[in-house]
């Protein structure tokens, strides 16, 4: 098949959970034996440097990228929301980027068109005028729940009615988008459940976040030595962010007092400065890490405290490939078929989560036999191989329709 791929940011370097979900699924398709073009937006956040994409993988996909500016601007931002559009998607529509997806619709033809993420709806116009291509929302998150989650839990009483208005503004949007496409790759069950729900008529099938597991080889944990908690993430984003400073206000006490010797080491892109100076027993904060597989090698016990998040949590997925042993909230470790108390372990208050950390320290022989289990379920359910088969599979349904 001839796949057009439109990513919302360059979906290299895979640094991220976005980046690599999306760098993933493309050198899937492309090791099954179709042809992938990427046409990203280059943003000056996550800017497309050509120069240092892998010769082979600029080959295949000739992937290139158009600058757009989506960075937050108050008047735009009050603009759309006295015309009623959203500006967390409308922020992402350009004029360079609209004409060039032009042209290259005009010179060559296309059988799938892969939207990566509700951001890279705005085009949909674009592409049914210009092209006779099947358009796939490859969804990687719903986005409104996220939204609502942030305003549920937001505490400015000024910011909340708003936080709340974008949320069901998002979700018409995002219900609405459902029946402009002609199908919907959610990246988990419950995503295409939720999907599903509002009476769609249009396919919808669950892909998930898959991995090659020869990129992450496991790490028997030391019996005789007490496991290091860690935790990685993109600090921009808002719920890693609130997750954060809620284990280190809510939870880190209580396991320093019955574990003194813990050690908590947290890192990430964009780490607050205020983070990146605190000053607690066993805490260890740095910012941007040069390589994330190198960084999760040394430590044994990843912590997921997420709150607002959606879809699924790509760095849960890469840890239990390593063999880590994952303590999470429900909320992060939603979209994975995993089970609590064998290959995962799963709280919902600060007392939970504090116990469970502190049982683990005491415990390496535990943390190692979840981590095992952990590994088990991805090479069983989330290896990259079937996970793309499954979504060919659904590609040549929507061609026969």
């Amino acid at each position: 098949m001839r796949i057009l791929q439109l990513c919302n940011k360059p979906p290299w370097p895979p640094i991220d959970g976005g980046s690599k979900a999306m760098h993933n699924i493309t050198r899937g398709l492309l090791s099954a034996g179709h042809q992938v073009k990427v046409l990203c937006i280059s943003t000056a956040k996550q800017p497309l440097d050509p120069g240092s994409v892998p010769p082979d993988f600029m080959r295949a996909t000739r992937m290139e990228g158009v600058f757009v500016d989506t960075a937050i601007n108050v008047v735009d931002a009050l603009s759309d929301l006295l015309t009623a559009d959203n500006y967390n998607i409308s922020r992402f529509f350009s004029p360079d980027m609209d004409i060039r997806l032009i042209r290259l619709l005009s010179e060559e033809k296309f059988d799938i068109v892969q939207l990566e993420s509700l951001f890279m709806t705005p085009y949909i116009a674009t592409i049914r005028r210009y092209s006779k291509a099947r358009i796939v929302l490859r969804s990687h998150n719903l986005e409104h729940l996220i939204q609502a989650r942030i305003a549920s839990g937001e505490r400015n009483i000024i910011k909340r009615p708003y936080r709340r208005y974008l949320a069901k503004q998002l979700e018409d949007y995002e219900m609405a988008v459902l029946d402009r496409v002609d199908g919907v790759a959610a990246i988990s069950p419950s995503d295409s459940k939720h999907f599903r729900a509002h009476g769609t008529r249009t396919p919808v099938v669950s892909i998930p976040f898959g991995v090659d597991p020869a990129e992450y080889p496991s790490d028997p944990i030391d019996p005789n030595r007490a496991p290091a908690f860690f935790h990685l993430g993109s600090m921009d984003w808002l719920p890693n962010e609130e997750g954060i400073r809620w284990l280190l206000e809510s939870v880190w006490p209580k396991v320093i007092r019955k574990q003194p010797k813990a050690q908590l080491h947290l890192a990430g892109n964009k780490m607050p400065a205020d983070l990146l100076r605190v000053d607690m027993q066993g805490v260890q904060v740095k910012d941007r890490v040069k390589n994330a597989v190198s960084y999760m090698h040394k430590y044994q016990v990843m912590v997921v405290p997420l709150f607002s998040a959606g879809g699924m949590r790509v760095k849960i997925i890469e840890g239990m490939a390593m063999g880590k042993t994952v303590v999470s909230t429900p909320i992060g470790a939603e979209g994975i078929a995993c089970t609590d108390g064998k290959d995962i372990l799963l709280a919902t208050t600060a007392q939970e989560f504090a116990e469970h950390l502190i049982a683990l320290h005491g415990d390496p022989e535990r943390a190692t036999a979840i981590g095992k289990a952990a590994r088990k379920l991805v090479l069983r359910s989330y290896a990259d191989a079937p996970i793309v088969e499954d979504l060919s599979a659904f590609y040549k349904r929507l061609l026969k329709a």
